[in-house]
């Protein structure tokens, strides 16, 4: 006699395979929504304005930004000389802000979002499991990580090309390049700017399971990026910056030097993973003992 005939309830254990349709159904989901598209949108024209602004500074041959080839903004300098600088100006005037307050939105409506169009019940009803569904959700929010600043990254570099010059370039340290190896950098820029904002996106995923209100989450995860963006800029409080989410963002610029210093760069990706595996573990926690009514 068959478990079905006893009356003995059938768990249905999800394959990889039906684990996979739901990261794509996911991934769908969040790219096809205009709040997304607009985010993206936004970031995309960054890299346009700054560069149009270098331009139009520089048409009388005054040089860009008046400072020297240090790092963070003062790649804006180099601008002139090779478009490419301006994929490094890009993602360091978009880090501070625009593009953790984009994956802030993006993981603070992951969970409170679905709560709120009373479609998470739904999602939990599917073989899925809480914790199967929280990791696509996070999934997800580092897939919009990586597309968010590969945006930015592609922005500039093609209206760099269109307005300056590009060829080999100096780097930070004063030796010169290749553009190849220029373009190989650029990546490995982009990609330390993504595994930049995986602590924010973990912080994000948590605040989303604590509220059924996608916009509280929202506001709330950009609050608190706005609150530890200030905390990282008063120095009596030196003593906490190190272990702030946002204080190594700019380290990506020890990569344009010659030898790479590693230092802050480690640092930073072991902030993030140490975020990560807070914020993920709290909201591991609180979503799979959270009573769900909607």
């Amino acid at each position: 006699m068959s478990r079905a005939e006893t009356g003995t309830p059938v768990v249905r254990t999800p394959s990889h395979l039906w684990s996979l349709g739901l990261l794509g159904s996911e991934l769908v989901t969040t790219f096809r929504r205009w709040r997304t598209l607009a985010l993206l949108g936004v970031l995309a024209a960054v890299p346009v304005l700054v560069g149009i602004a270098v331009k139009i500074e520089t048409g009388d041959g005054s040089p860009a930004g008046g400072g020297g080839g240090g790092a963070g903004p003062a790649f804006i300098a180099q601008v002139t000389n090779n478009g490419l600088f301006l994929v490094f100006t890009a993602l360091a005037a978009t880090l501070p802000f625009f593009l953790p307050m984009a994956v802030g939105v993006v993981a603070g409506d992951a969970i409170a979002g679905e709560a709120n169009a009373g479609t998470l019940r739904y999602l939990l009803v599917a073989p899925a499991g809480r914790t199967r569904l929280l990791l696509t959700k996070y999934a997800t929010t580092m897939v919009f990580c990586l597309a968010a600043t590969l945006v930015v990254a592609l922005s500039a570099l093609a209206v760099g090309a269109l307005l300056f010059p590009l060829g080999d370039l100096t780097t930070i340290s004063g030796t010169r390049i290749g553009f190849t190896e220029g373009l190989g950098r650029a990546l490995l820029i982009a990609l330390a700017v993504a595994a930049s904002l995986t602590g924010i996106a973990a912080l994000g995923l948590f605040v989303s399971t604590l509220t059924n209100s996608g916009i509280a989450a929202m506001a709330t995860t950009v609050g608190l990026l706005i609150t530890v963006q200030i905390l990282d800029q008063i120095p009596q409080l030196d003593a906490l910056h190190p272990y702030l989410f946002s204080h190594y963002w700019l380290s990506f610029a020890d990569l344009m030097r010659e030898p790479v210093l590693w230092d802050d760069l480690r640092r930073n990706l072991g902030l993030q993973a140490l975020y990560a595996a807070v914020f993920g573990s709290a909201a591991w926690a609180r979503f799979t003992a959270k009573d769900i009514n909607a």
